[in-house]
């Protein structure tokens, strides 16, 4: 009989390691698929935020071009009216030259100032509308992009 109950004891601590060494083959197991589904949830965040960084960089490409352009339409403005506002001043200079009384000098004085003046008034409107409509164009794509930056960033991480 000793050797009987030896013999079960045997097999009774047999049978505890094997189910201890397949729990823990489990465990080790479970705790490897988590580690990979977590690994591959950290690339995807990864990606993602990589591919958002990159449309925030285009959109700030985009806006800074249509800057450019509209400082490059600006400047041709400014050129056009101060080639304009010269080429006036020469006629002005040359009609000055057939004023013959004090009368005539005044009035043309006005009519030119009065002149000039509207002028410039125009061409500050024009400027300021061009202004306007390039900074609108320009705020655009950043305004969609934070708008979609925040709908990314407000989303509840899937699990």
């Amino acid at each position: 009989m000793p050797i009987t109950k030896i013999t079960a004891a045997t097999k009774t601590i047999e049978d505890a390691v094997a189910q201890a060494k397949q729990n823990l083959e489990g465990l080790v197991k479970a705790q490897q698929e988590q580690l990979e589904k977590a690994q591959a949830q950290l690339l995807k965040s990864y990606d993602d935020l990589a591919a958002l960084s990159k449309l925030n960089v285009d959109a700030v490409v985009q806006s800074g071009t249509i800057v450019a352009k509209g400082a490059e339409e600006a400047g041709k403005q400014v050129a056009a009216f101060t080639q304009a506002s010269l080429e006036k001043n020469v006629a002005a200079g040359k009609a000055l030259m057939g004023i013959k009384s004090v009368r005539e000098l005044i009035d043309f004085q006005n009519a030119f100032v009065k002149q000039s003046f509207d002028a410039l008034v125009a061409e500050t409107t024009k400027l300021q509308e061009l202004s306007v409509k390039v900074t609108s164009d320009a705020i655009a794509p950043l305004s969609a992009r934070v708008n979609a930056t925040v709908n990314t960033f407000a989303k509840p991480i899937a699990a």
